[in-house]
């Protein structure tokens, strides 16, 4: 469903993503792993066509990201770092205005926003403005926004960032009962999160790809906990 193909993208002399190749399909969870400026966030903005690559190129749902990026766009679900949201809405609100912008209307709206809404978690707060709210809602609403129209793909960066242990266990469980019917990606720094939602892993460090195997694989590979390995990985020289 995600083929990615000699992706580079440089921010002046600094090479964020430097000839990452791999697939992605129906059915895996890809963790994407790696130390902060790693390149995971860019290369997350550059398959939800946030930004264009240098060179190199990806299709998702064989939609083009250079040629096609609105017919991306309307396959993903796409939960940004710092997801962008009106402070001044209520979370009714804005999530009616996400349904508008995906056209969701009619009873196919209300029957998503009675689906999301207690998905998500939010309906103690769903009359509040954002900016009243906790960074966890925050983190929840901006995942409901990402499910609203059902899409194939997901493209969840840090997804549980935020959340208390209990959120972070309903976001798992979340992400795991969804994915038998779905293509997701999730970048994050939690490593247990990896162990526990993710059926592949990818550990990028310095813009390129050091390992793509199952964390099961890893930790055999290397006989040692994810996070050691994860440390060894990523302490390694990256070839030229």
């Amino acid at each position: 469903m995600i083929e990615v193909k000699e992706l580079r993208r440089t921010f002046g002399p600094v090479t964020a993503v430097d000839g990452v190749t791999f697939n992605v399909e129906k059915g895996q969870v890809l963790g994407l792993l790696g130390p902060n400026g790693a390149g995971k966030t860019t290369a997350m903005r550059i398959l939800a066509c946030f930004i264009r690559p240098n060179s190199g190129t990806a299709s998702v749902c064989g939609h083009d990201i250079l040629k096609d990026p609105v017919g991306v766009r309307r396959v993903i679900g796409y939960l940004a770092e710092s997801a962008p949201s009106y402070g001044e809405m209520t979370v009714a609100s804005f999530l009616d205005f996400i349904c508008d912008i995906r056209r969701i209307k009619g009873r196919a709206r209300k029957q998503t926003l009675d689906r999301i809404v207690p998905q998500c978690s939010i309906d103690s707060v769903y009359h509040q403005t954002i900016e009243t709210l906790s960074k966890g809602y925050k983190r929840r609403v901006g995942l409901a926004q990402a499910l609203l129209h059902d899409p194939e793909v997901l493209i969840l960066d840090e997804p549980t960032d935020g959340l208390d242990p209990n959120q972070k266990h309903e976001v798992r469980n979340l992400i795991t009962r969804m994915a038998k019917d779905k293509c997701i990606i999730i970048s994050t720094h939690i490593l247990e999160e990896v162990d526990a939602v993710c059926t592949r892993s990818i550990i990028i460090a310095r813009g390129q790809i050091l390992a793509d195997s199952t964390p099961k694989a890893l930790k055999e590979e290397y006989k040692c906990s994810l996070d050691e390995v994860f440390r060894k990985i990523t302490t390694q020289p990256v070839t030229a």
